[in-house]
């Protein structure tokens, strides 16, 4: 007798879950069965409201088996630290073997950086990777350590660079790298199976996933609730894909299915004695849609960027777990900060209620439209403020993650008291909101704007780094702010200046071909900057 296609599915889906029991058991076996429970439930708690058992329900859908993964039966342990060196394959130059730094810690995952290159090259590996190794073994195998494609200095420093960096560096030890799981012996995936995945725009996520189609030895991720925007093509034994239930046996933050959250804003509403209600006037009327993590820091970014003094904002805010980061500047320095990890709207506006309470600015954000009666925005300042809220941007982590999640009822809570600042002097890259139109009115020139710019009541302290000093010492966040205030139309175009890490002395050698090619300005807006920088080379500003 044939069997039926529902009988078919639920073989596939025991199978997957009796995998699965046996490496719970791994987990948990040292724990009395009652314990046992209680942090497998907790487990599920740090994923919010998503639970995987739940949606296979809900979709009538089966996990693909274990074996169907280059994955672990049982998930690695990472005993990696923040700042460990150690050799890693340039994943845009694989023959090269670099020295690279941890600079991100998430589940069983690395977020590595190659030194000699920037921030914006940044990749993950697993803990098991064989593409990662201790130092010296390269050369114990007769190889020798390259310079990153891209590297930032000549090549024929590369030697000394190399020496430096490794001279009192923390090396990775031996004993926490872990040998490379075997590949399947062939495609075991099915059409419609589910699965964990790596979302390659947004590398530092995990999210719930469905075998679109199969071909050969390929898959084709989709992510659910995506509609195609996020899917690709990958091998079967990629390691960027995984069994149901993996983040939560390592810890990682499993997003939920795509949904459209979205916040929207009441510009109308007061804004208290804290936030600039020009400057709030000037930002659009909803975050997102996107996921929650990120609508959340688009609107405390927001927040902080609208402050009269961002250390204010900045100081009701504590270090999370898990979330995305938001910055602010104050006391001449970068600071940064962990939000939340939060998985649903619910969670985001209670967060920004409480965070509004304490701003004294209530009834500022909601989850349905309000009536706007605010200052209008030009077609171009809208479309460019309206792009910068779509979804896809990789962000930075911070300098510390926690390996676990805590209950989002506990961490909603704590992460909003004016305790525990993190401050680093590293330019970190945020995918959320950033200051987009200048918060003057219409400057006519450079130098009126920079003078305005140093005379403002708010901010005072970080206004006056600009007035009196050379420009070739100035910061990418000064050059960013001088941007802003040379022409309003520039407002949306400031990000670029930190996208590109143009600081004072990369200001002053721009030209308007330079600008069009690499940064993608049209001509106007080229001709009009370099209008101000030759000013700003004359000393008139």
């Amino acid at each position: 007798m044939i069997p039926c296609k529902n009988q078919i599915l639920e073989k596939v889906s025991q199978e997957a879950v009796i995998d699965w029991n046996d490496v719970r058991k791994h987990k948990y076996g040292h724990l009395s069965e009652s314990a046992s429970q209680h942090q497998e439930a907790t487990d599920i708690l740090e994923l919010g409201h998503f639970t995987w058992d739940k949606y296979l329900k809900e979709t009538c859908s089966v996990p693909a088996p274990i074996h169907c993964f280059k994955q672990s039966y049982t998930p690695p342990s990472n005993e990696f630290k923040i700042s460990m060196k150690l050799e890693a394959q340039d994943p845009r130059n694989t023959t090269s073997t670099c020295i690279a730094t941890v600079v991100g810690l998430t589940g069983a995952r690395l977020r590595l950086r190659l030194d000699g290159s920037d921030n914006k090259n940044d990749f993950w590996r697993l803990v098991d990777s064989a593409e990662i190794q201790p130092i010296g073994n390269c050369e114990k195998n007769g190889g020798m350590l390259q310079p990153p494609l891209g590297f930032r200095l000549n090549a024929s420093s590369w030697p000394m660079f190399l020496l430096k960096t490794l001279n009192g560096a923390e090396m990775a030890p031996i004993r926490i790298f872990h040998k490379e799981p075997p590949s399947p012996s062939h495609n075991f995936f099915k059409m419609g199976m589910k699965l964990e995945a790596v979302d390659r725009k947004n590398p530092h996520f995990i999210c719930p996933a469905t075998i679109g189609e199969v071909r050969g030895s390929e898959v084709l991720v989709t992510f659910d609730g995506w509609r195609g925007a996020f899917d690709y093509w990958c091998r079967f034994d990629s390691r960027d894909i995984f069994p149901v239930g993996w983040c939560s046996l390592t810890g990682d933050n499993l997003q939920p299915p795509g949904t459209k959250v979205c916040i929207y804003l009441n510009k109308n509403g007061s804004t208290g004695p804290h936030l600039d209600k020009k400057k709030v006037q000037q930002l659009p009327d909803h975050f997102g849609p996107a996921r929650a993590s990120v609508v959340l820091q688009q609107a405390v970014q927001a927040c902080i960027d609208c402050a009269y003094h961002q250390k204010t904002v900045f100081s009701f805010l504590k270090q999370g777990h898990g979330g995305a980061v938001i910055s602010a500047v104050f006391d001449r320095e970068q600071h940064t900060l962990n939000l939340p990890a939060v998985n649903s709207i619910t969670y985001v506006l209670r967060f920004l209620e409480k965070l509004c309470h304490n701003l004294r600015s209530d009834n500022l954000f909601g989850n349905q439209p309000f009536t706007q009666t605010h200052l209008s925005l030009s077609t171009t300042e809208y479309s460019h403020s309206h792009d910068r809220y779509l979804p896809g941007e990789t962000f930075a982590l911070g300098n510390s993650l926690a390996r676990s999640l805590e209950p989002h009822s506990d961490s909603m809570d704590s992460t909003l008291n004016p305790t525990n600042l993190v401050s680093t002097s590293q330019n970190l890259r945020n995918p959320g909101y950033r200051p987009l139109l200048p918060s003057c009115g219409l400057p006519l020139s450079t130098a009126s704007a920079v003078r305005r710019f140093c005379s403002r009541g708010s901010d005072r302290r970080d206004a006056s780094r600009l007035s009196g000093r050379d420009p070739s010492s100035w910061t990418v966040e000064d050059v960013m702010q001088f941007v802003r205030e040379a022409d309003p139309q520039f407002g949306p175009h400031a990000d670029l200046f930190r996208k590109h890490e143009i600081d004072g002395k990369a200001l002053l050698l721009l030209r308007s071909d330079t600008m069009m090619k690499y940064m993608g300005l049209k001509l106007g807006p080229a001709l009009k900057l370099c209008y101000h920088i030759d000013r700003l080379k004359q000393g008139k500003f």
